[in-house]
């Protein structure tokens, strides 16, 4: 007879938050990685939608202020958007990010071999091993892009009000940028899953015998 151990998601989410908990510091440093590249990609988004807020004022003094700023604003042209440079930047720290995370997963993985080698002793199956790493990722992913999401919208308005002054209050999109900075926090929160896929695959994959007999 196969016996199985099932256990309910809330357990689940408690063994997660814990395994956080001890791991306090390294799970820091693999969020901050994740605040920072959310940060810049929410910054650069939302000083794009302040812009595009200004440009729709029709006011000239604004359009020369944006022109002075560094906007590339063609005539005719009734959108500001991001550019080739500005993209590039963001796809390179995002990929840092991701890889960055993997790395961190991975190193985690190899200090918990005793901890994956005892819970598939008593039963786990790989998808519970898997789904205790998926929601430390989602955990640490939501708070990290929340928190990345706040600093780089906040930094974006600080410098637009020191570019532009307090004129631009009136055109600022704030329904636009609330969206920006939610888009951000469902980037962040993906990108966190994404780098702890392989990691989590490794681990469930690893049989019981190895893992114990692995010396700390």
């Amino acid at each position: 007879m196969r016996r199985l151990v099932a256990l309910p998601w809330r357990k689940s989410i408690q063994m997660a938050y814990q395994s956080i908990r001890v791991r306090f510091f390294r799970s820091m440093v693999t969020t901050m990685s994740l605040v920072l590249a959310v940060s810049f990609l929410t910054f650069t988004q939302v000083g794009n939608d302040i812009a595009q807020g200004l440009l729709t004022s029709g006011s000239s003094e604004h359009l020369q202020a944006l022109t002075k700023a560094g906007f590339d604003i063609s005539p005719g042209h009734a959108t500001i958007s991001s550019s080739a440079k500005q993209r590039w930047i963001v796809f390179l720290s995002l990929l840092v990010c991701i890889v960055g995370i993997i790395n961190a997963q991975l190193m985690s993985v190899t200090e918990r071999f005793r901890e994956i080698g005892t819970l598939k002793c008593l039963g786990a199956l790989d998808r519970f091993i898997v789904r205790i790493f998926m929601l430390e990722a989602t955990m640490q992913g939501l708070v990290g892009a929340l928190a990345g999401a706040l600093l780089g919208g906040i930094a974006a308005l600080l410098t637009a009000l020191i570019r532009f002054g307090f004129s631009l209050l009136p055109y600022v999109p704030w329904l636009q940028i609330s969206t920006t900075m939610f888009f951000t926090l469902c980037i962040g929160t993906f990108l966190s899953l994404l780098g702890v896929f392989y990691p989590a695959i490794v681990a469930a994959r690893m049989r019981p015998v190895d893992a114990m007999r692995v010396e700390q």
